[in-house]
Order: structure tokens, then sequence, then C-alpha cells
């Protein structure tokens, strides 16, 4: 019996080889060396295990690798000459462009192309398109033959056209931004310009223009434009806020600011009004059947606070040059505040001081706002001036008188910006600031009277009412009539 080992060998008999073990066989060496070759780490982490056998091995192998690397190297001074293939000259140029691909930025000319024949006929210069259509917009102060002129028309031929427009409408009221649609025609030579064929725009809201050729001359057509003139009555309510509930209500920024300010006059908005309260807005529109939509100013101001309604409509009293807000009454009420007359930094109050010129205690009649030099001077109050002038210490000097036995003066101006006997409104400007009379220093010295007492400007408080009465109130009692049949929502 034969068995057969692990180290290939040949043992007999089956009893003989019960007591043998492999280790009783020693390995070549040959076999043994190579194990042990391959077990070896010839590259350790030298970071690790410094100063062992392993460590001073890996030292070795470094520097072996350096060595060899510095012998077999040219040498630092020496760099490695690259060969440079010679340049494509001649015929295999020629055949390398013509199969090669070149980018649009390079011209794009690669390519095989084919030589010209005798049926190719060269054209000194190439033909012209028979029209060319293009847009141009009217810009913000422009004129329209100016326009024209910028796009590529004759100077005649705009001033032509410009001619024809007004007596469509006038030129003013195109606004800015109007896209003007133009087709240009052939002309007889490159040195003149390009005949105006077709000229489109929208003139108006409701009014389309179109200039169109006939032999020699231009025509005019008009195309009227169906616009409804229904307005926009929005309701809803209050919530956390008036502004942004109306705004998401479609209403305009333009008018929610009208609203709020209308509404001031009556009630507090921030104490007064309640989220569970609703408001009523009726703002203008304009519809037109091409489909476009235009929102213009408020005309009806609607707030029902618990079941106590406030209405108030737009309206311009005959003999008045702006509007106002009336109550469904016919009348106009204006209570608040007034505000400061200049943006500025409050520097003296009202009280006793000690004057800064003068060096002694002395009551100072009013409150001095110090801001830079010609910034505009508002009306604090709706008035008449009564003095617009030099005024000793004041300087160049503005009063105002008011209702209810009111009066304000405005002092040491730079330049006056109204005339006596002139009426102002609130907000409107009526001088800038200087520092004219007994001054230290550009600022506003404004001054305020009760039935001719000086009272502190801070405390101001106005009240004022107008009335409408005869026919103007009639006329008014139809338009709130009209308002309010207005359905919600359309």
């Amino acid at each position: 019996m034969f068995l057969r080992s692990d180290h290939g060998l040949e043992l007999a008999g089956g009893t003989s080889a019960r007591g043998l073990s492999p280790r009783s066989f020693t390995v070549p060496v040959q076999q043994d060396w190579r194990h042990r070759v391959a077990a070896i780490d010839w590259v350790p982490d030298l970071g690790a295990q410094i100063g062992t056998r392993d460590w001073w091995r890996g030292v070795a192998t470094c520097t072996a690798l350096c060595a060899a690397t510095w012998a077999l190297s040219p040498g630092f001074d020496r760099p490695l000459i690259g060969a440079v293939p010679a340049p494509i000259q001649g015929e295999q140029w020629d055949e390398a462009r013509a199969q090669g691909i070149a980018p649009l930025a390079w011209g794009a000319d690669t390519g095989k192309r084919m030589a010209a024949s005798d049926l190719v006929a060269p054209l000194a210069q190439a033909p012209e398109r028979p029209t060319v259509e293009l847009t141009t917009t009217l810009g913000d102060g422009d004129a329209l033959d100016r326009a024209l002129v910028r796009a590529g028309v004759g100077r005649g031929e705009a001033k032509e056209a410009a001619r024809l427009v007004a007596g469509a409408t006038s030129l003013s009221d195109i606004p800015s931004g109007t896209r003007l649609a133009l087709t240009l025609g052939r002309r007889p030579s490159r040195t003149v310009a390009r005949p105006l064929e077709t000229l489109t725009f929208r003139a108006r809201f409701d009014l389309s223009l179109t200039l169109a050729r006939a032999g020699s001359s231009l025509i005019l057509n008009r195309t009227p434009i169906a616009v409804d003139s229904t307005p926009l009555r929005v309701q809803g309510l209050v919530g956390q806020s008036l502004y942004r509930s109306a705004r998401a209500a479609g209403i305009p920024a333009k008018a929610v600011e009208t609203y709020i300010k209308a509404m001031a006059t009556r009630v507090s908005i921030g104490r007064d009004v309640r989220a569970a309260d609703s408001f009523d807005m009726v703002v203008e529109r304009e519809r037109a059947a091409t489909g476009e939509t235009r929102l213009g100013d408020l005309m009806f101001a609607g707030l029902n606070r618990g079941g106590k309604p406030i209405r108030l409509v737009r309206w311009t009293a005959s003999g008045e040059r702006s509007a106002d807000w009336f109550d469904a009454s016919g009348q106009a009420e204006k209570r608040g505040y007034a505000g400061m007359p200049v943006a500025g930094r409050l520097t003296s109050g009202f009280g006793m001081r000690m004057h800064p010129l003068l060096g002694f205690m002395r009551m100072h009649k009013g409150l001095d706002i110090a801001a830079p030099y010609g910034s505009p001077i508002y009306a604090a109050v709706d008035g008449v001036v009564q003095f617009a002038g030099r005024n000793s210490g004041y300087g160049n000097f503005v009063k105002l008188v008011h209702a209810g036995g009111l009066a304000s003066g405005y002092g040491h101006m730079s330049r006056i910006a109204v005339r006596p006997g002139t009426r102002v409104r609130q907000g409107q400007v009526i001088g800038y600031v200087g520092s004219t009379g007994m001054s230290t220093g550009p600022h506003l010295h404004w001054e305020v009277w009760r039935n001719g007492q000086t009272i502190n400007p801070r405390a101001l408080s106005f009240t004022s009412v107008a009335r409408l009465a005869g026919e103007n109130l009639r006329a008014f009692k139809r338009r709130v009539a009209n308002l309010l049949a207005v359905t919600p929502g359309r």
C-alpha cells in the first residue's frame, strides 16, 4: 500500500505509515529560501517602529532607490530635449486641413471645396433683401420721428409719418415703451434710405394706428379698440394686515396706499381697525377688447367696523384743482397732526434756551431742524401764503395761514418757492433749507401760532371741514350711487 504525503513522498505499507508525521521530513533548502524572501517587507512604514530591524531595512531600500535615481539621471543642470515633429508644409498641409474640422471662431474654412465653374457668375456686391421687418421702442421723452429715423426710415418720411399720426392722436399721448412694428421696402440704391412700407403700433389704449404705402404716399388707417370702463370693486376681511389682504385681493399697491391715507383721516388704522373688519374698494379699470386690463386710481374707500360703515369717495369740488375724500353725505374732513416740514435732525426744541449768538437765556418760540443745505421744505398743513420774503433775523421767511386760527412760519431759507396769496397743499414744497438771518448753520426754524399766540409745533393738530352744496352735491350723490351699484369682483 502506498500513501502520498503532503511533501510529495510515497510511503509503502499500510502499517509502516501509521506512525509517521509530515514533520519527520525536511523541506528542500531552495523552497524554504523563497518563502522567506517573499515574507520580507522591503518597504515598511518609516514613520512607525523607528529603530527596529524592519525600519533600518526600509531606510536601506529608500537609500538604494534614491542612489539608483541619481545614477540614472542625466543631471539636474541638463534638461531632456523632446523630439519636435517637423512642420507640415505644401500638399501635406492642404490634405491635413481638408480632413480637419476648424471651429467657427477660426472661420470654419476646413474641408474640400469645389472650384467655381463657368456657370458661376461673380457678383460685385451681395443683393439686398426686398423687404426688412423690424421693431423699435419709443423711449422716455423720445419723439416718434426720431425713433423712426433710428430704425432706418428717411427723415422726410419720418416727419410725414409723425404728421399723419398727429392728426389722429396727440403725439404726447403716446406712452413711452410703445413698440413700433415697421416694414421697410426695396430701395433704388444703397445711398438712400429704405422707403417705409407699413408702420403699426398701439397709439392709445383704445386706438391702434397703421400706416401703409399707396403708391408714393402713406395712408393712415385707424382701428378703434372697444374699452369697457366698468370699475373694479373688491371686498374682503382685514385679517392680520390690511395692506397684505388688499394686495392679495388684487388691488394695486398705489391704490392700497391711497386707501390707507384716506382712512387715516377718519380712524386710526393701527388702533381702531380689527381683523374682523371688512374693507371695500372701487378702483378705476379699463378692459380692452384685445384682452388687456389697466387699473387706475382709487375711487371709493369703504370700511365696515362692526356695523359702523365709513364710506369715502374721491371727488373734485367745483373751483378746486385737486380731489379730496368726501364721505357719503358730501363732507370732507381732515384730522391729524402735522409732520416735520423737512427731513433732518432736531437741534433745539420749544422753550427757554441759551441763544447761540446773543449769549443769554431767551424764549425759543419754535423748533430748529438741522438739514443739508438746499433740502426741500414742505408745508405742514394746507394753507395760504401770507408772507414770503426777507424778515430781519428770520432771513428768508414764509408764513402760512391755516384754518381754525392757525398759522405757521418757516425761517432761514436759502430760497423761497412760493408767492404771497398762493394756496398750498400739505406736503407741497415752499422753500429750501439755508442759513440766512441770525443763523449759525443750515437749518429750518419752524414756528406755529394759534390765534396769534406761539405754541409748540409738536402739539399742532388740525381739523378742516369742507361741505358740498347745490349742483355739486347732487352730482356727487349720483357718483356715490353709481359706485355702490358696482358688483364686487366684476
